[in-house]
Parts: C-alpha cells; structure tokens; sequence
C-alpha cells in the first residue's frame, strides 16, 4: 500500500511541477497534460533555454525552498526532464523533514 501512495505523491508533484513551469515561464498555448514528465525539458522535448532555467530555478526555490547551483552539473541533471525535477524536489523536501525532525 506504502508504494502506490508514494506513487501517487510522485505524480501530484510532477502535476504540481509542471503547472509551476507553465506559470513561471508563461506559457500560454501548453496545458499540464502536454508536458510529458520524461521528455527533456531543454533543447529537444519542452525547448527551454537557460533563461528559462534560470526563472524556473528561482520558482522552484521561492516555492519549495531548494538551494540551487547554477554552474554545477548536478543541477543540470535534476533539470534534465520533469520526472528528474521532481525527484530532487522530493528528496529534498524528505531531507528537510528529516533534519527537522532531530
């Protein structure tokens, strides 16, 4: 039962985090269900740029409190698709919780 509640959590927050990137990055003709979570976000796929990367990586700062580097390559990687987004949020929301929890 604990893996189809997680699984549904995944997808809440991939919708959620999708509507964050439709919202920030103004994209008006794309609804939620038009982004496919595995599909690159950049270049082919979504066809963000690094503008986009660096509004969106404000959004999701100012929303789930992530610190972010802007020059590391594992950033490049969490940005890499929503799925991948979705997971770094994820895990460090539970480090949050975890450390808050001491």
């Amino acid at each position: 039962m604990r893996g189809v509640r997680v699984l549904v959590l995944e997808k809440e927050l991939e919708r959620e985090i999708k509507d964050l990137i439709i919202t920030t990055l103004s994209l008006e003709d794309v609804v939620v269900d038009d982004i496919d979570s595995t599909a690159p976000l950049f270049n082919e796929g979504l066809g963000l740029d690094s503008i986009d990367a660096l509004e969106l990586g404000l959004a999701l700062q100012k929303r789930y409190g992530l610190t972010l580097s802007a020059d590391s390559v594992e950033t490049r990687r969490h940005f890499a698709s929503v799925r991948t987004l979705s997971a770094f949020v994820a895990a460090s929301q539970q480090r949050s919780a975890q450390e808050g929890s001491k």
